[in-house]
């Protein structure tokens, strides 16, 4: 979502700060600007959207390097998220354990539908009704692509043993990761599998699984089978939308 790049690389970076268990607290963002299309107003909109992105979360950016780059068609940012965890509370995806239940935030697949309207949405008249469009294209904001606070809700309700944000690859190899990691198997039941009908439209349309479609704004919770239903019911009460999709 190259329209908001600064704002994306802030929450992508701290996604996988909070997977660990932290809290997110320090930022330096590393921006290559193309040598032919810099404008003073290209570098401001995007630190523009980097601080913003870091008040919401409470961050501080706190340095990082901007150069323009020979041979560049577009910005480039590379972020670098620190944060902070008791040595108890550290979280790895390896940390599944047999007996889990498995519980999805938000649903498939926020990033994915937010690209395709924002990118493709010429090519869907038709497909989806301008104010749809809109609605998808406002994904990455609501639900939105951070998972920072239903990672912390998750925790606080207890019994958490691993968190995973799917991204490349989508919810389907998210799963597959999880499993890997932990060196457990997975059963997932399909017709709990929250699939956005927005996404399913879109996939159909373009023939892709939504399965594999990439995934930031859920998230994938491992926790002990006798808490699931209470971290599914703190993360409704906050308005984050959860389904127990398998152990």
């Amino acid at each position: 979502a190259s329209d908001e790049i600064g704002w994306y690389a802030v929450h992508v970076n701290a996604n996988d700060v909070a997977c660990c268990g932290a809290a997110p607290r320090w930022f330096l963002a590393t921006l290559l600007l193309p040598e032919k299309e810099t404008t003073p107003q290209l570098a401001e909109t995007i630190f523009q959207q980097i601080a913003e992105a870091c008040r919401q979360l409470g961050v501080s950016l706190c340095g990082g390097h901007t150069e323009i780059t020979y041979d560049l068609d577009r910005p480039i940012v590379c972020g670098q998220m620190l944060g902070e965890v008791a040595p108890d509370q550290y979280l790895t995806t390896s940390g599944a354990q047999v007996g889990d239940a498995l519980i999805l935030t938000k649903g498939i697949a926020v990033e994915g539908t937010a690209i395709i309207a924002r990118e493709k949405g010429n090519q869907l008249s038709g497909i989806l009704s301008e104010e749809a469009l809109h609605r998808c294209a406002r994904f990455l904001h609501e639900p939105g692509i951070s998972v920072v606070r239903d990672a912390q809700l998750a925790i606080d309700e207890g019994g958490v043993h691993a968190l995973h944000d799917p991204t490349e690859g989508g919810v389907a190899t998210g799963l597959w990761e999880l499993a890997q990691a932990a060196n457990v198997g997975l059963l997932v039941d399909q017709a709990r599998l929250p699939i956005l009908p927005e996404c399913q439209t879109l996939c159909r349309h373009f023939r892709l699984d939504p399965l594999g479609l990439i995934g930031s704004g859920s998230l994938l919770i491992a926790a002990a089978a006798g808490r699931a239903a209470a971290i599914v019911a703190r993360l409704e009460s906050e308005q984050i939308a959860a389904a127990l999709i398998g152990r």
